[in-house]
């Protein structure tokens, strides 16, 4: 954070204050539990909890009403932080990169910002921080000594990532992909394009897109922007041949831009991850860094982000795949085909533990059911079903002839997979964020096998 007086502050978001000579010089943040050391606390007043209520001891704090601390007072404690994030940003030399996407967008994020981090000074969006708070708390922790701004960008439907770009415009932005996840809330895959394109269209001239050239809805923004267009994919200006996995689903490929390859191991779990290094590698290339040191940087990078394609082997040897922090449509096939594959170097069983995805409007009936035919046609040994919300992956499943097993909960799964599971099996959990099935997973690293005699 560059340093500011309360005085500055409250100028710069039309707030007023009584402690006008206070500096803010630390990041802002919103949980008073994981305060920052001479930092801003922005106090949200929440349907449940009002932050202002814990406030006291704060070093300054940004808030609609008056608090025990140092307080700038202003009507929307959330559009002020997002004007003082403008300010910030306006006044750093950075270069912003910003992505969006249905899937893929942290595991993406975490991949760009470690091999950013490894050629300059680099701040991006911890875990999926990417809403109107979010991003300027990003922002916020960026100084003068930052040279790479990497920014996640959500959305809940039209105008909200336009919102986000005019807080924080980006210099390089990507789309990673249309899918149908939100679609409830979106009312079709066609809105959710307008929605991501809102990315590409906030760059100047003098910027990059970089689009998925493999999926045809973000193929076709290009004529939205004013920026160079680069590409990523099977036949994009970024591109990979020569794919192939390890026994822990760990892609290896050769990454190829402008006629040079150079070789990449990725750490993470799964073949859809390569798209993922594809797109961040475009990013980074068009933000100066060479492919080597591109490709060097992403054979290291390691999972920065929880419950998404975790690979843990207890000490008996089950293999547990804890992908649980959210779950659509694309992101289930993804991992059911990682699960398969992982089952291929094991004598036992793939078992997927699968909960209910939401946000999927009028789709979510028969997009359960075809996760269900997916897993069948995958061949997976045992899907476990999680609530009366995700039935419908049973129903596919029994409609290719296998059969599910239905747990009325994650109590009565972990129950189920306790009892059934053995040392050589591989489980998949996998649901959207409130199903919190990252516990059954949890647990059953927990489990501490007995001895053999």
């Amino acid at each position: 954070m560059i340093p500011l007086t309360l005085g500055e502050v409250a100028a710069i978001v039309g707030g007023t204050t009584t402690s006008p000579d206070v500096v803010v010089a630390g990041p802002a943040y919103v949980d008073n539990r994981r305060p920052e050391e001479r930092g801003l606390f922005v106090a949200i007043a929440g349907e449940r909890v009002d932050g202002h209520d814990f406030a006291d001891g704060a070093h300054a704090v940004l808030g609609s009403r008056p608090t025990p601390a140092p307080t700038v007072v202003v009507g929307d404690p959330t559009v002020a932080l997002g004007r003082l994030a403008r300010h910030v940003v306006d006044r750093l030399d950075v270069d912003v990169l910003a992505l969006t996407g249905s899937q893929g967008k942290t595991s993406t994020k975490d991949l760009l910002a470690q091999v950013l981090a490894a050629a300059a000074p680099t701040v991006a969006t911890a875990a999926n921080n990417n809403n109107e708070l979010g991003v300027p708390l990003t922002v916020l922790r960026a100084d003068t000594g930052t040279r790479h701004l990497v920014v996640e960008m959500g959305a809940r439907g039209i105008g909200h990532i336009a919102y986000l770009c005019e807080i924080c415009p980006p210099t390089i932005a990507a789309v990673l992909n249309v899918g149908t996840a939100h679609v409830g809330e979106f009312g079709g895959r066609d809105a959710i394009a307008r929605a991501k394109g809102e990315i590409i269209e906030a760059l100047p001239s003098s910027g990059t897109a970089v689009l998925n050239g493999d999926d045809p809805l973000v193929a076709a923004m290009a004529p939205r922007t004013p920026a160079h267009v680069s590409t990523f994919g099977l036949s994009g200006d970024v591109r990979w041949r020569n794919m192939s996995l390890d026994s822990r689903g760990r892609a290896s490929f050769d990454l190829g831009h402008d006629g040079a390859w150079a070789p990449v191991v990725l750490r993470q779990t799964g073949a859809h991850q390569v798209v993922n290094a594809a797109a961040a590698a475009a990013m980074a290339l068009a933000a100066g860094v060479g492919l080597a040191a591109v490709a060097d940087a992403l054979s290291s990078a390691t999972a920065a982000s929880r419950w998404r394609m975790e690979l843990t082997e207890r000490p008996d040897g089950l293999l547990v795949l804890n992908d649980a922090y959210n779950a659509n449509p694309a992101s289930m096939l993804a991992a059911l085909d990682a699960l398969a594959g992982l089952g291929v170097a094991r004598t036992g069983r793939t078992i997927a533990v699968l909960g209910e995805m939401l946000e999927l409007g009028d789709e979510h009936d028969q997009a359960h059911a075809e996760v269900g035919r997916a897993a069948v046609a995958a061949g997976i040994d045992r899907v476990v079903v999680v609530g009366s919300g995700a039935a419908d992956i049973a129903r596919g499943v029994e409609e290719l002839g296998s059969e599910a097993i239905v747990t009325a909960g994650q109590h009565e799964a972990l129950d189920w997979v306790r009892k059934n599971a053995g040392a050589d099996d591989v489980v998949l959990v996998k649901a959207s964020r409130a199903s919190a099935l990252e516990q059954v997973a949890e647990r059953l690293l927990d489990d501490v096998p007995p001895a053999v005699t």
